[in-house]
């Protein structure tokens, strides 16, 4: 059977190990070995996202020596994670010519998680049945940098019993950003805020994301705001019977 990666991200992780778990589970249902290599840490995101590149290098870097030690292709269930890779890496170290080729190699194998299902596997259907309706959130990494967004439509389109509902302004960002709902509370309040209004004029109790760190800013909001809309991983929704 062929072999892939799980890079599992530090939010799902720490905090979401169920949709971990719902891509094992639909991997291996494709007929997939699914290898998890224990010594993956954070990706460098947040310190890179930041500006401070000399602090994301050193993740950069084990991360690469990680990954090249395997083989296969490796899966992300985070555009943003998946962009970092595939994308930031190159720029990290564009003019390191030893990091460089190596930062290449591996970004072509990387994958978020709907984009290998549709795009790597042909899979557009996996038997998922979820009754009642849905809305999705358009995740600003997966959508604007990974220019994925077709991939989790049609998933979602082929999911037996669910209501698919468009969910006003979907592009726009839920206010999290990483490090920019630390940096500018304020409007990451107000786009969160913006969100969840949004997500109540669509009438559905449950909006489907494709990052974790959406699902936990605007779950954090719902919460706050004694909402009883959840918030959801794909992967739990495709892998759901």
């Amino acid at each position: 059977m062929p072999t892939v990666q799980l890079f599992i991200t530090c939010l799902v992780d720490s905090f979401y190990p169920q949709t971990g778990e719902a891509i094992v589970s639909i991997l291996r249902r494709l007929g997939l070995t699914v290898n998890f290599p224990h010594d993956q840490t954070c990706c460098g995101q947040p310190p890179f996202n930041a500006g401070l590149r000399a602090e994301a290098r050193p993740l950069a870097e084990h991360t690469l020596r990680v990954f090249e030690a395997t083989e296969g292709d490796i899966i992300i269930p985070s555009g943003s994670c998946a962009h970092m890779i595939k994308h930031g890496y190159q720029e990290l170290f564009r003019d390191n010519p030893v990091w460089l080729p190596r930062a290449q190699a591996v970004g072509k194998r990387v994958y978020e998680f709907t984009e290998y299902l549709v795009d790597r596997l042909g899979v557009t259907d996996l038997g998922a049945r979820w009754d009642g309706i849905l809305t999705y959130h358009s995740s600003c990494h997966t959508l604007r940098g990974m220019h994925i967004d077709r991939q989790p439509r049609l998933l979602l389109a082929n999911v037996r019993g669910a209501q698919i509902v468009e969910l006003p302004q979907v592009e726009e960002c839920c206010g999290f950003g990483g490090i920019f709902s630390m940096e500018h509370p304020e409007l990451s309040a107000e786009w969160l805020k913006r969100k969840i209004s949004n997500l109540e004029a669509t009438r559905s109790p449950t909006l489907v994301v494709t990052e974790a760190g959406c699902l936990m800013h605007i779950t954090g909001g719902l919460h706050r705001q004694r909402k009883k809309q959840r918030v959801i991983h794909i992967a739990e929704v495709l892998n759901h019977k």
